[in-house]
């Protein structure tokens, strides 16, 4: 049977993705890993700015306009949810067809089946169960470069190589840095695969990226690079803890009260000028990260122990290989390891960035295997399926277990924010949020807990309070863009709401600073 022909074909590698990812939604749920994503779909449905955004030039480039529209024209439907589930779904579907192709000379239909199953379930399962719009470009990125280098040359390889790198613009536009880190782990194959003109992937998504890297640099508006500029800073104190406090007058100690709240609304306060005198580098950054590094070792096999054990089965299998190949197999290991390794010290590794990372590393791994034939010793060939069921037994209690805490989760956050909601006054006009950001994560991509004809929302913490739409929102609200007099004429009035982790007065004097919000 031939890898396109028959309907076996198409059941393996479109079929078995779209059922994964509809049972895991339907089934076992899903749910946000982040607070990220349910404060992006609150900014494309314009529930807290003044309209819905468009651009939110740090990522999602040309997608924000068109969720934001989709959301304007069908305000009921969750559609964050159902398109970055599309774009999820795709990027498995690619995923599955490289496999399908790698195992083809070796296994039947049946046992192709069979070993796709196993390694979508313990490769793609947690990707839509534990959802984050940063795996999606990871995954979608190193798919696309990974199915385009794997086609054969001929007739077909030039609209291969124009759809791969389509896709990989696609991933691009979401999130550049993830759809470049998953490019840059499949790229091996452009050499290991030895087809003629694989290396025109890579290269082809390398200069995708510097293009639309460039366009946009050259589109930027001035407020779009101050907030890009302001990101950095932040991320380099909060995220990764490359810079510590280091205040010099009362107001820079004010300022980094906020930041540690997440709170940067106040550009009077927090802006380019305090983060470069209030911090300083971080002394024990190599310190504090190698001490770090053996339970974050420890964390990450026990996450992804059935990867880790595939990878590892992988390497015994290719011990019979010919020295060249294995030798350069065993490479690009040492390099998955150095990556991941450089990761975790230098920035971080959180499931996000693990889960596709070790997706991408363990095909990429036997795609580099299998590029040239080789016959596997009988007993190896019969421990392959024994062992994937023993791992899918093992973790299908992990995904059982995160199942219950996550629903554990999103029934706690949503009691939360739906008797905060139901407070009163029944008739506000504004609502004002603060320290909300833990109740945004674990709740479902699909459902859209904040009304779609509600007043509008001002948060107060929160990476969002960054956004150059937060002041036109001020402005609309109170008349004032400057956070402290918004918020002391927000004080004022009896038609304002204040939600929080606890329960917050409806009116109480604010103190000068935007910082303290009351309580």
């Amino acid at each position: 049977m031939t890898h396109a022909s028959g309907l076996g074909y198409w059941g393996r590698v479109v079929g078995l993705p779209v059922l994964l990812v509809l049972l895991t939604a339907t089934v076992l749920g899903s749910h946000y890993e982040t607070n990220d994503d349910f404060s992006i779909t609150l900014l494309l449905r314009g529930r807290t700015t003044a309209a819905p955004v468009t651009n939110l030039h740090l990522y999602f480039h040309g997608w924000a306009w068109l969720l934001a529209r989709l959301y304007q024209t069908w305000p009921g439907l969750p559609w964050y949810g159902l398109v970055l589930y599309g774009l999820l779904t795709l990027a498995l579907v690619l995923l599955t067809a490289v496999l399908e192709r790698l195992l083809a000379p070796h296994t039947s239909p049946a046992q192709r089946a069979g070993l796709l199953a196993g390694f979508l379930l313990l490769a793609g399962l947690e990707h839509a169960q534990w959802f984050n719009y940063v795996r999606v470009p990871l995954l979608l990125g190193g798919a696309a470069v990974l199915w385009a280098a794997q086609q054969p040359g001929g007739p077909r390889s030039r609209p291969a190589l124009l759809l791969g790198l389509l896709l990989f613009a696609a991933a691009w536009a979401i999130r550049p840095s993830a759809a470049v880190l998953g490019a840059v782990v499949v790229a091996p194959v452009a050499w290991g695969l030895g087809r003629p003109g694989a290396w025109r992937v890579v290269a082809g998504a390398a200069a995708v990226a510097l293009l639309l890297g460039l366009l946009v640099q050259l589109t930027r508006t001035p407020q779009a690079a101050r907030y890009r500029r302001l990101d950095v800073l932040k991320s380099e104190v909060l995220d990764y803890g490359w810079r510590v406090p280091a205040p010099r007058t009362r107001a820079d100690s004010l300022g980094v009260q906020a930041v540690e709240q997440w709170a940067f609304g106040d550009s009077t306060l927090v802006n380019e000028a305090f983060f470069q005198r209030a911090y300083r580098p971080n002394p024990r950054f190599v310190a504090e990260r190698l001490a770090g590094l053996l339970p974050a070792a420890v964390q990450l096999a026990r996450d992804y122990f059935p990867l880790l054990a595939l990878s590892a089965l992988l390497l015994l299998l290719g011990l019979d290989q010919p020295a060249a190949r294995r030798r350069w197999s065993q490479l690009y290991l040492l390099g998955l390891v150095l990556l991941l390794l450089g990761l975790q010290l230098g920035l971080k590794l959180p499931p996000r960035l693990a889960g596709p990372l070790l997706t991408l590393g363990v095909l990429t791994q036997l795609a580099l295997m299998a590029a040239q034939p080789w016959r596997l010793p009988a007993w190896k060939r019969r421990l392959v399926l024994p062992v994937l069921a023993l791992l899918v037994s093992a973790y299908g209690y992990k995904v059982m277990h995160r199942r219950q805490v996550l629903h554990e989760e999103e029934r706690r956050n949503l009691a939360l924010l739906r008797s905060q909601l139901r407070r009163p006054p029944e008739r506000a006009r504004v609502i004002v949020g603060v320290g909300l950001e833990a109740a945004f994560k674990s709740l479902s991509p699909f459902r859209q807990v904040v009304p779609a004809d509600g007043p509008p929302w001002l948060l107060l913490t929160g990476w969002p309070t960054l956004d150059p739409s937060q002041p036109q929102l001020r402005q609309q609200l109170t008349g004032s863009r400057v956070q402290p007099e918004a918020l002391r004429r927000l004080a004022r009035r009896s038609d304002v709401r204040w939600l929080g982790p606890a329960p917050l007065p409806p009116a109480r004097p604010l103190p000068q600073t935007y910082r303290q919000p009351p309580r």
